[in-house]
Protein backbone atom coordinates (compact mmCIF):
# COMPACT_ATOMS: atom_id res chain seq x y z
CA UNK A 1 0.00 0.00 0.00
CA UNK A 2 1.29 3.48 -0.83
CA UNK A 3 2.55 5.66 2.00
CA UNK A 4 3.58 9.32 1.92
CA UNK A 5 7.33 9.81 1.65
CA UNK A 6 7.29 13.07 3.58
CA UNK A 7 5.10 14.51 6.29
CA UNK A 8 2.42 17.00 5.21
CA UNK A 9 2.80 20.47 6.70
CA UNK A 10 0.18 21.99 9.03
CA UNK A 11 -0.91 24.50 6.40
CA UNK A 12 -1.33 21.86 3.72
CA UNK A 13 -3.35 19.67 6.08
CA UNK A 14 -5.57 22.60 7.11
CA UNK A 15 -6.13 23.62 3.49
CA UNK A 16 -7.43 20.13 2.77
CA UNK A 17 -9.70 20.20 5.84
CA UNK A 18 -11.13 23.64 5.08
CA UNK A 19 -14.17 22.08 3.35
CA UNK A 20 -14.99 19.68 6.19
CA UNK A 21 -16.77 22.21 8.40
CA UNK A 22 -20.46 21.84 9.14
CA UNK A 23 -22.95 24.41 7.91
CA UNK A 24 -25.99 25.54 9.84
CA UNK A 25 -29.35 24.44 8.40
CA UNK A 26 -31.30 27.11 6.57
CA UNK A 27 -34.34 28.31 8.49
CA UNK A 28 -37.46 30.14 7.42
CA UNK A 29 -40.44 31.36 9.41
CA UNK A 30 -43.83 29.70 9.39
CA UNK A 31 -46.39 31.91 7.69
CA UNK A 32 -49.12 31.01 10.21
CA UNK A 33 -47.47 30.92 13.63
CA UNK A 34 -44.11 32.62 12.96
CA UNK A 35 -41.99 29.83 14.44
CA UNK A 36 -38.68 29.00 12.73
CA UNK A 37 -38.79 25.86 10.56
CA UNK A 38 -36.81 24.23 7.80
CA UNK A 39 -37.91 25.19 4.30
CA UNK A 40 -40.17 22.70 2.48
CA UNK A 41 -40.99 20.98 5.78
CA UNK A 42 -44.05 20.72 7.97
CA UNK A 43 -44.17 23.24 10.83
CA UNK A 44 -43.55 21.44 14.10
CA UNK A 45 -45.53 23.82 16.26
CA UNK A 46 -48.77 24.33 14.30
CA UNK A 47 -48.74 21.30 11.95
CA UNK A 48 -49.32 23.28 8.75
CA UNK A 49 -47.61 23.24 5.37
CA UNK A 50 -48.31 25.88 2.70
CA UNK A 51 -51.27 27.25 4.65
CA UNK A 52 -53.18 23.99 5.07
CA UNK A 53 -53.36 21.74 8.11
CA UNK A 54 -51.50 18.52 7.43
CA UNK A 55 -51.15 17.23 10.97
CA UNK A 56 -53.53 18.10 13.79
CA UNK A 57 -51.63 18.58 17.06
CA UNK A 58 -54.85 18.81 19.11
CA UNK A 59 -55.59 15.09 18.70
CA UNK A 60 -52.29 14.11 20.38
CA UNK A 61 -52.88 15.99 23.65
CA UNK A 62 -54.40 13.87 26.45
Amino acid sequence: MALPKRRHSHSRTRKRRSHDGLTAPGLSLCADCGEPKEPHRLCGSCGKYKGRTVYSLDAEVK
